[in-house]
């Protein structure tokens, strides 16, 4: 059994094993099905290719349209900045549908959920223009303007998901 050294040159003993860190694989694999099979290759390997490679496709396609829908509307300074807003609601809304058709029609889909959900969407919707346009606002003293925004996209994003996921749920055809 190895052993290692510690701070003071002492030879440091391993840690006993702690229940609490155990992990139920099944259980996991059942909330997350990009989980390879046990024993295949990939097992070990998270991140296999396949899937970044979708997440990046799909990625370049969510901030393409983003940027277009966004070219849509000029912000005023010190005004609500409608644009980022209803880009990240619109994309909440996707992701709740999406996500609906996803675990009733193709839950063990290894590259659809990282292609859509992380990439299309994660590259669509904006939580750092988000974040940087409220700075600006609180830094040019647009403090209420602000802290609308904040609580408004929380408010609305949460909802536009549940939203989108229950009203996929009943149309939701195999």
């Amino acid at each position: 059994m190895a052993r290692s050294i510690g701070a003071d040159g002492r030879a440091m003993s391993p840690e006993p094993p702690d229940a609490s860190r155990r992990v139920d694989r099944d259980g996991q694999r059942r909330i997350d099905p990009e989980l390879p099979p046990p024993g295949s290759p990939d097992a070990l390997r998270r991140n296999h290719p396949g899937v970044l490679l979708a997440i990046s496709i799909g990625g370049i396609s969510g901030t393409a349209a983003r940027y277009a829908v966004g070219r849509i509307g000029h912000i005023t300074p010190g005004t609500f900045p409608w644009g980022t807003f209803l880009i990240n609601v619109t994309g909440s809304f996707v992701l709740g549908a999406f996500l609906a058709w996803l675990l009733a029609c193709r839950p063990a889909d290894r590259y659809l959920r990282p292609l859509v959900a992380v990439g299309v969407l994660g590259g669509y919707t904006t939580f750092s223009t988000a974040m940087v346009e409220t700075t600006v606002l609180g830094k040019d003293g647009h403090l209420a303007v602000a802290a609308v925004y904040v609580v408004a996209s929380l408010a609305a994003g949460l909802a536009a998901v549940v939203v989108g996921f229950l009203a996929a749920r009943p149309v939701t055809r195999c």
